[in-house]
């Protein structure tokens, strides 16, 4: 073998040695990546979880357009984790919590698994339940302070991931002013689960975001508002004159 033809064989041999050490590179960041998003959701490869469905206001069944595009997000994040989806109406999802994943779309007004999880798990998060209209119609009462809705202006929606327990899995609220919040929740979880799965791990969080000017950008501009998981499990402390936090 002459050292033209020795050099080449040698270049392949490289060439090859470094292809394989990227690709196994690559692989192991990727199945991190993918073990840790996994892990956040808790959705192991193959696993069951829960979508619990609300009704649209003023309905008996029908689902709101926004929220159906929800769940078709979470959907498509669930089967990025390898695990399955049982979809359940809101008033047929009688069993508890911890066993599996569960996401769960909607205020209480239309969803009662949400007013379930706000009353056992996030006490200190109210809802006004108004059907006149007035300036607290659907507003938040978080600890001591009132967040009103500016329709189509400024409208607020509560992300929270509850784990009652180390080796429990989570439960996901998503709960809105309007259904157009919450799909803007689910899709700054889906574009922020990386950021939010280094800062709190598999511990849980309630955080309040803010929708700006829907009636023009849809879900697409969120502003988070507060992590207000502390005042939210606590107990809601006595009322006082409400307002409209700024910002």
């Amino acid at each position: 073998m002459n050292d033209d033809v020795r050099n080449i064989v040698l270049g392949v041999v490289a060439a090859g040695i470094s292809a394989a050490v990227g690709w196994l590179t690559r692989t192991y960041l990727w199945k991190r990546k993918l073990r840790r998003k996994q892990a956040f959701f808790g959705l192991p490869d193959h696993s069951e979880c829960l979508l619990v469905v609300n009704r649209e206001a003023g309905h008996h069944s029908a689902v709101h357009r926004y929220d159906v595009v929800a769940l078709l997000e979470l959907s498509s994040l669930i089967k990025d984790c390898g695990a399955h989806a049982q979809i359940v109406q809101h008033d047929l999802a009688q069993q508890g919590f911890g066993e599996r994943t569960e996401f769960c779309v909607g205020g209480p007004y239309s969803n009662r698994r949400t007013a379930a999880h706000l009353t056992s798990l996030l006490p200190g998060v109210q809802v006004n339940q108004d059907t006149e209209p007035g300036p607290d119609r659907g507003s938040f009462r978080i600890g001591t302070e009132r967040y009103r809705m500016e329709h189509g202006v400024a409208e607020y929606v509560v992300l929270a991931r509850i784990s009652v327990a180390q080796d429990a899995r989570p439960v996901f609220l998503f709960c809105g002013q309007r259904a157009i919040n919450n799909q803007a929740a689910t899709r700054y979880l889906a574009r922020n689960a990386g950021k939010l799965s280094r800062k709190y791990g598999s511990g849980s969080f309630c955080l309040l975001l803010k929708v700006v000017n829907s009636q023009a950008y849809g879900p697409d501009v969120v502003e988070l508002v507060a992590d207000v998981t502390r005042a939210a499990q606590e107990p809601a402390p006595a009322v006082r004159t409400s307002h409209r936090a700024a910002g």
